[in-house]
């Protein structure tokens, strides 16, 4: 018998098995397909691994604007992917290395709960090979980790068009098209935008919403999207219909367009998979499509967790990974029978940031000023835009745009809200995590010293412009 079942190794599975392992329970992790999940095998790693390339593209023919000449840069589809595969490899051996090191057992397969756990019998859960052996596994607690799956909107001459491709079609195409027609205009929307234009493909984007990227504040979108040379966007467009490799479209004065493209990329989202491992023999609560979890990772049903985009909390692999660490810490807490859990040590979703890799980066944390004016929340705030740092105008061109905010608590002055466009946005966006985590006020982000010359400092600049 196993102290733990895992089903799924993405973010959230795998990083819960190596902390089980690393507390010595007996761990069984069950993988459909790759471990890593989406993210390591046809999401983050992959498209930033490729967004890579085309920024070493992008560099090259540039760099005569820094006193360096490369004459005739040119980049190489087949060894751009050649190199994505390795990346990926390399990552997936590693995650497997570390599942050998804590004594977890992985196996490839399917699984499904078939007997929920109860006070007097432990779960079983069901795995089925790729060659279709079956076992029956038993578990004194089961750790659901699905994760997500593309969105397909019902829009007519979508279904069975081989010419409208999903984010994981587009990551391993032949050769980089001519015309790309992307359809949603959130983080993977933009992301392949950012990535086939600068590689030569005319991209248009088609959204829905009046902006793109609809939980970054209302006042940076417009610069990210300024610097997204070479994509055109079509907002507050309805899409009707597909036909071949063209979209149908309603256009926000109501005019009816056509787009021709060689290709579609749906990027309408992802929706939690919860259709295929046992949630309703299991009686686990589903609410709006999702795994309904505490703050403990708990299912309704004792014994069982979930962590990672499974419950629909938050569709993010750094999220996934928090969720995966405090169910296992509550996991071992009621296998030890311990009579007190750590209570601090549970998901908070205030303070969890989110970052867009296009060739133009951004990153935020916290509300935005819209979010805070829909709460009739007064706050403070101020914007600076990324010319101010040394280290931006050092490496970038005179052109390029950036911009850093910050929003704080006009009554007690806490920070709120840290939002950035601009190069090294993501790396710098956990700083701002921990002051809002850790609840600092505008007087004690004063007192801290950034590195010089750092983007980062431009935090602090708005937090003295405040």
């Amino acid at each position: 018998m196993f102290d733990v079942i895992i089903i799924g190794g993405g973010p959230a599975g795998y990083l819960a098995a190596e902390r089980l392992g690393q507390e010595k329970k007996k761990v069984l992790l069950i993988e459909q397909q790759h471990m890593g999940g989406t993210c390591l095998n046809i999401g983050c790693i992959p498209t930033k691994t490729l967004l890579n390339s085309a920024k070493q593209y992008v560099h090259a023919k540039e760099a005569h604007k820094f006193g360096i000449n490369i004459k005739d840069a040119s980049f190489d589809w087949k060894a751009v992917q050649n190199w994505k595969n390795e990346v990926v490899s390399k990552l997936r051996s590693g995650v497997e290395g570390q599942m050998k090191r804590f004594g977890v057992e992985a196996v490839n397969g399917t699984a499904v709960i078939v007997l929920p756990p109860s006070g007097e019998r432990p779960a079983k859960v069901k795995s089925a090979s790729p060659n279709g052996e079956e076992s029956v596994h038993e578990g004194k607690a089961v750790l659901v980790c699905a994760g997500s799956t593309p969105v397909i909107p019902p829009i007519p001459g979508v279904k069975g068009n081989p010419l409208v491709v999903d984010s994981s079609a587009l990551l391993s195409i032949e050769a980089v098209p001519k015309n790309l027609a992307i359809i949603g205009g959130g983080v993977i929307g933009i992301e392949f935008a950012g990535l086939y234009s600068s590689l030569g493909s005319k991209v248009t984007i088609i959204e829905m919403m009046d902006e793109i990227i609809p939980f970054m504040d209302k006042e940076l979108s417009p610069i990210l999207r300024k610097a997204m040379k070479g994509v055109d966007f079509k907002l507050g467009c309805k899409v009707e219909k597909t036909e071949g490799s063209s979209v149908h479209f309603i256009a926000k004065d109501g005019k009816q367009e056509i787009l021709s493209s060689d290709l579609i990329l749906m990027a309408a989202g992802r929706r939690p998979v919860i259709d295929t491992w046992g949630a309703g023999a299991s009686g686990i609560s589903i609410h709006r499509g999702a795994v309904d979890v505490d703050d403990y990772m708990r299912t309704n049903i004792p014994g069982i967790w979930a962590a990672g985009d499974v419950t629909g909390k938050s569709l993010l692999a750094h999220c996934a990974y928090r969720m995966g660490e405090v169910a296992a810490e509550d996991i071992i807490a009621v296998l030890d029978d311990k009579a007190k859990i750590n209570s601090h040590n549970r998901m908070r979703y205030d303070a969890i940031p989110w970052a867009v890799y296009g060739i133009t980066e951004a990153a935020g944390v916290g509300i935005t000023e819209q979010e805070a004016d829909a709460k009739g929340k007064k706050i403070l705030k101020a914007s600076l835009p990324s010319k101010m740092s040394g280290r931006f105008i050092a490496e970038n061109t005179f052109i390029s745009h950036g911009a850093v905010k910050v929003i704080a608590d006009a009554k007690n002055r806490r920070i709120l809200g840290i939002h950035a466009v601009g190069s090294y946005s993501p790396e710098f966006i956990w700083g701002g995590a921990a002051l809002i985590e850790h609840e600092f006020r505008v007087e004690d982000v004063k007192q801290l010293i950034f590195p010089h010359p750092t983007v980062s400092e431009l935090i602090s600049d708005a937090v003295w412009e405040i």
